[in-house]
């Protein structure tokens, strides 16, 4: 029996993306969407491209990490409850350069994301091949909390905020959604996810926290991110800051906004391919590393199981940038 065992393996691999949590170098734990694929020994896969590759270098410094399956759309579960995981993480150097070794979570990918199978046309190779050049990072679970159903927390409905309070940085971000993902520190240091619904106050963002959850004051960030049915039409943007517990209740001070992906523009997608070749670059120079060739042959073929009829032709720019798992 594996730690995951203890909650409803179902419901856990429906589950499109996951809100997943690394310690900044500063400290400052930082949640991102990803894709995870359960594996049979009672770990969890996930992946992240050299582009992205800050995840992998926050676990490679410390391994200490958490996931909270919290957002159902495309699961086929109105009321799927929320699975928190808590657990270390291990990030090897190899860069990999097709499917090998993850073959089941490119496959279940290429499924849930029939769009993305068009990134492996010929036409879009020279844009797309640093999307295929990617990090393995396995969890092994410590601890798995299973917590009421994301529609539990909405029918709440949204807090009242504080009038006549300046506008706080992230008001635009974490206005477009009724709940926020909270990442903080536990008491030992390691991080701790909770959806949460916040209320801009005075100084920051009001907070509630589930009673399974024991968040620690000091730097923490708010996470907001979407996807339609058919891991489409992504959104994601983090708000950095700092968590404190005032007479109103927990308040995450906000510093900073990032934007990975741009706030929708048109020309958000190109200013993205552009940073995400340098980025790509500069993680293999570091490292006096050949840019290795993509196989694509080997994920065609994994793309091609199963394929439905819709995924055919060639995807708009705009979706290239635009994947759960970076």
């Amino acid at each position: 029996m594996t730690v995951l065992d203890r909650a409803p393996l179902d419901v856990l691999d429906a589950y499109r993306t996951c809100e997943f949590a690394t310690l900044a170098k500063d400290g400052t734990p930082l949640a991102w969407p990803t894709a995870v694929t359960r594996r049979e020994d009672g770990t969890l896969l996930l992946t992240t491209s050299l582009a992205f590759s800050q995840k992998a270098l926050n676990v490679r410094r410390d391994g200490r990490v958490a996931l909270l399956f919290s957002d159902p759309t495309g699961s086929g579960f109105d009321q799927a409850p929320q699975l928190f995981v808590a657990g270390r993480a291990e990030c090897p150097e190899q860069v990999m350069t097709g499917p090998r070794g993850a073959e089941e979570y490119w496959r279940t990918l290429f499924e849930r994301q029939p769009h993305s199978r068009a990134y492996l046309s010929p036409a879009m190779r020279p844009l797309m091949s640093w999307y295929y050049l990617r990090l393995l990072i396995t969890v092994e679970p410590e601890r798995v909390t299973v917590r009421p159903p994301l529609s539990a927390l909405t029918r709440q409905g949204a807090p009242a905020p504080v009038t006549g309070a300046a506008p706080l940085p992230g008001a635009p971000q974490l206005g477009r959604f009724p709940t926020a993902v909270l990442a903080a520190r536990d008491a030992s240091g390691a991080p701790v996810l909770a959806r949460t619904r916040p209320a801009p106050g005075a100084d920051g963002y009001l907070v509630e926290v589930p009673p399974d959850c024991a968040p620690e004051p000091g730097p923490a960030s708010l996470l907001v991110h979407r996807h339609d049915e058919l891991l489409n039409h992504m959104y994601n943007a983090l708000v950095r800051g700092d968590l404190r517990r005032t007479d109103a209740g927990w308040t995450l001070v906000p510093s900073t906004v990032v934007e990975p992906m741009g706030s929708g523009r048109a020309t958000d997608a190109l200013r993205v391919l552009r940073r995400t070749k340098r980025s790509t670059d500069r993680y293999l120079e570091r490292r006096g590393l050949r840019r290795p060739k993509v196989q694509w042959d080997r994920f065609r073929e994994l793309a091609a199981r199963d394929r439905a009829p819709a995924a055919t032709g060639a995807a708009p720019l705009p979706r290239v940038v635009r994947s759960p798992h970076h």
